[in-house]
């Protein structure tokens, strides 16, 4: 790789060590590359900004979230710096409609994490620091090229010298003005959001609510939605949905437009605002929008530069983790070797879904979507039944947790029928983190009930069969079918520590194979090595013509 300091371009290197270029450090950036420096790949991170002016944007990571970058070693790193949402109080008309709980599914991480973007940023880069990859602001991405074998780049530096250079592949996490895709010529299908406006900020409150570590508020007002939540380091965020009456308007407000607007929502005319310990004040509209491929030849897109959603719910940091979570092993296994480049168009099918998916179900998401006055006023007329109901709050926790998506139509997901009752995870669906006792002995020590979550490995697929019903004939053909194909996968018999537990794991007459990421691949018969072998060598291992095993 050669670079001019004097701003021209002098050559196409290829000689470095990378084996990926990821453009952008954001959160979505650096997970993937420390997934893929978990991996053992050679990685290079190049972002345009300075490192001193990350700003706080997105605040919350959900329950798969947090899962998944528990898998990738940084979970604990995360939580020291974040603090738990335990309830949510719901307020219309000056009054109380209601709460929120949340922690209701079987995960180690079943609260949401309120951790700022610009701390998981630092934390994520320190992380991948120390496994030996340094991020290099102020370098731009200014052109790509892919080919069958690499993919090219040119960098503009800080300093206004210009690099070229190649690696095997380049992943585009830049954000919604993408150059990598934009150079590619892939389409980034969608429209403008109108009648939307987001304005938020950090402060400080006076105003007549108790302070109680772990809640955060939601106030409902004709043609506003203000979510208000508790900071790490103190303060709240304040988080407003409203209509759009002059788009002109781009400015961020001030903290007297934001005490204002508030005061209006919440019905606290005497509410005063001071600025938090982290100062941050934003106006902001948005695009629903999905990238009409995620692949091209070497080069992929993740993150914003994927896929962009205005931020009801608040998921779209979440997906874009999950997208690195799942594109990391995937790149892995391909360029070691593993698995065929069709391993690849399964992210590209997974990801471009789920996207879609959450846009299709925000539109609908009446919490937190500014209402008219009419359908205001009938939305929170239902809210305290819905609120006082525990099955409610219960089903509304799953479905923000994201503990409930699934990749049920990828090609990955197969299921061989069988004559038992089909129960448990489906092909496709997250693993549960049931509570087990694993066969062997392990570094947990032998006879003791562990979550099974960390029994599972982001290098490895994991084959996971009842320990009562896999006799030593059986277990060992399946352990052979494991050692006869190049994709790593590592047979784990464990008995379920309860009946919750029991359930989660379904039928023990079946295996389930599991992905790097978590989510189930294969759910066959026991007895059916040979449509395991199958899926091995197929789907696992990014054949086309295996088809569906």
């Amino acid at each position: 790789m050669e670079r001019d300091r004097g701003g021209d371009t002098v050559g196409h290197g290829g000689g470095d060590d990378a084996d990926v270029c990821v453009v952008g450090a954001g959160p979505v950036g650096l997970t993937l590359a420390i997934g893929l420096r978990r991996l053992g790949l050679g990685v290079r991170i190049v972002d345009r900004a300075p490192e001193t002016k990350r700003e706080a944007r997105a605040l919350v990571l959900w329950a798969r979230a947090r899962e998944a970058l528990d898998a990738l070693g940084v979970g604990a790193l995360l939580d020291a710096h974040g603090a738990e949402l335990g309830a949510v109080t719901v307020h219309a008309r000056g009054r109380a409609l209601g709460e929120l709980t949340t922690g209701w599914a079987r995960s180690a991480f079943a609260r949401p994490l309120n951790i700022e973007q610009h701390v998981i940023e630092r934390l994520l880069a320190g992380e991948l620091a120390r496994l030996g990859t340094r991020v290099e602001w102020n370098t731009e991405v200014t052109d790509v090229k892919a080919h069958e074998d690499r993919a090219e780049f040119t960098l503009r530096h800080g300093d206004g010298g210009i690099e070229t250079g190649s690696a095997p592949w380049i992943v585009g996490c830049e954000g919604t003005r993408s150059v990598v895709r934009d150079r590619l010529g892939i389409a980034f299908e969608g429209r403008r959001r109108t009648g939307l406006q987001v304005v938020q900020g950090n402060a400080l409150p006076t105003w007549p609510l108790e302070e109680e570590p772990g809640r955060g508020h939601i106030f409902l007002a004709p043609r506003r939605a203000l979510l208000v939540f508790p900071l790490p380091d103190g303060g709240y965020r304040f988080f407003c949905f409203r209509d759009d009456p002059d788009p002109a308007l781009g400015a961020p407000p001030t903290l007297d437009e934001l005490r204002d607007l508030v005061a209006e929502t919440a019905r606290m005319p005497g509410l005063r605002l001071a600025p938090a310990p982290s100062r941050w004040l934003n106006r902001a509209r948005f695009s629903d929008r999905v990238a009409a491929r995620l692949r091209s030849g070497r080069a992929l897109l993740a993150g914003d530069a994927a896929h962009a959603w205005a931020p009801v719910g608040g998921h779209g940091m979440n997906v874009g983790v999950l997208g690195a979570h799942n594109l990391a092993w995937k790149l892995a296994a391909v360029h070691r070797g593993e698995a065929g480049e069709a391993l690849l168009d399964t992210y590209d099918a997974e990801q471009r879904l789920m996207a879609l998916r959450y846009i299709r179900e925000m539109r609908f998401n009446f919490m937190e979507l500014p209402l008219p006055p009419l359908a205001h006023r009938a939305f929170t007329a239902t809210v305290p039944a819905a609120l006082a109901r525990s099955g409610f709050r219960r089903r509304l926790d799953l479905r923000l947790s994201d503990l409930r998506r699934h990749h049920r139509d990828s090609p990955l997901s197969v299921r061989v029928p069988g004559p038992g009752r089909g129960s448990g995870a489906r092909a496709g669906d997250r693993m549960p983190d049931a509570l087990v006792v694993p066969a062997e002995t392990g570094p947990e020590g032998a006879g003791e009930a562990v979550r099974l979550h960390r029994l599972l490995g982001y290098g490895t697929w994991t084959l996971v069969v009842h320990a009562g019903r896999a006799d030593a004939v059986t277990l060992g053909a399946l352990r052979a079918a494991c050692a006869a194909v190049p994709v790593r996968v590592r047979p784990l018999a464990v008995t379920p520590a309860d009946g919750r537990a029991a359930a989660a794991l379904g039928d023990p007459g079946e295996l389930r194979l599991v992905r790097p990421d978590g989510y189930v691949g294969l759910v066959a018969p026991l007895g059916r090595v040979d449509r395991l072998r199958a899926y091995l060598t197929g789907p696992a291992a990014g054949s086309r013509a295996a088809g569906r095993a």
